[in-house]
């Protein structure tokens, strides 16, 4: 419990600069959203006025930031829109969407990519281990609309595999081709390190020492081998959870897919600066509650970084 709780103390001041400095940059952008609400149609001054009071606009960054902050934390508030809407009403038919998504992907990264890393580990220098490097190399060199738009058009319309768009047939049916398109490229650098991890383990002399005593292969693999590989992969699969919520903008838009992505999108589009701030700080949270995780989880793994 000291150690998860020194963790999460160190999480509050990165927390608060990540924040202030994405708040900052999303302000600094140029044009007045205010203005942009009308379109066209002048509005009067008075009005002009009123609502840039309303949304704190004329006070000093700093000033907006402290309220914002204050809102987040003690009322769980994420401000509202230029229209008037609240941005956790806004986001909560839609983060279902995203949530389900990076939960598609990060699983197929999981299962697929650990388990070609290991069988191109224990298969070092042989066909699978080359096969494994040559797939995952181009599908890293490849931009994930490419992939998209090749999955969405051979597995789903041409073999009729898949659904193409939209989520009408549910979890996990309709997150499935876009689950593994967005997980590619993470799945193509979990294999890998998880390679890299198993060839380096399998010439430790802790390993050496279980096979001259006799100990069965399978035995000696499973239990240290892969125990201690999986150390960086773990950290990989944490921050990458966070990455995918964030990173699902071009999936979203090639398979039409109505989450946060699509929405954070449309909202730098229309300024709607709120809404930007507050996804991101939904995303801030998530980053740093899944290095928390994974820090306790190398505490499972490896009982020496408790007393660090």
């Amino acid at each position: 419990m000291r150690y998860a709780a020194v963790r999460l103390l160190q999480a509050v001041p990165v927390f608060v600069a990540t924040t202030f400095l994405i708040y900052t940059m999303v302000w600094a952008l140029p044009g007045d959203p205010i203005l942009a609400l009308a379109g066209d149609k002048p509005l009067p001054e008075n009005v002009l006025q009123a609502l840039r009071d309303h949304y704190h606009l004329n006070d000093p960054l700093i000033v907006q930031y402290g309220l914002y902050m204050a809102g987040v934390f003690l009322r769980g508030d994420l401000g509202e829109t230029f229209t008037g809407q609240p941005v956790s009403q806004l986001l909560q038919d839609r983060w279902g969407v995203t949530a389900q998504l990076a939960l598609t992907a990060w699983i197929f990264e999981l299962v697929v990519g650990i388990g070609l890393g290991v069988l191109a580990g224990l298969r070092r220098g042989k066909l699978a281990d080359t096969a494994v490097l040559a797939g995952t190399t181009f599908v890293i060199a490849v931009p994930v609309f490419v992939v998209g738009y090749t999955a969405q058009i051979v597995l789903g319309l041409n073999l009729g595999l898949f659904p193409t768009a939209g989520t009408d047939q549910g979890w996990p049916v309709s997150y499935l081709l876009p689950g593994m398109v967005l997980g590619s490229f993470g799945l193509a650098y979990v294999a890998r390190l998880t390679r890299t991890s198993v060839v380096e383990n399998l010439r430790a002399d802790y390993v050496r020492t279980a096979t001259a005593k006799g100990m069965r292969r399978s035995r000696v693999i499973g239990r240290h081998t892969l125990r201690n590989s999986l150390i960086p992969v773990v950290t990989y699969l944490g921050v990458d959870f966070g990455n995918l919520m964030a990173g699902a903008v071009v999936t979203e838009g090639i398979f039409n897919l109505p989450g946060i992505g699509q929405q954070v999108f449309q909202s730098i589009q229309l300024q709607e600066g709120p809404v930007v701030v507050g996804v991101t700080t939904l995303l801030v949270m998530i980053f740093i509650l899944a290095n928390l995780l994974v820090d306790l989880l190398y505490g499972v793994l490896d009982p020496r970084t408790r007393r660090g």
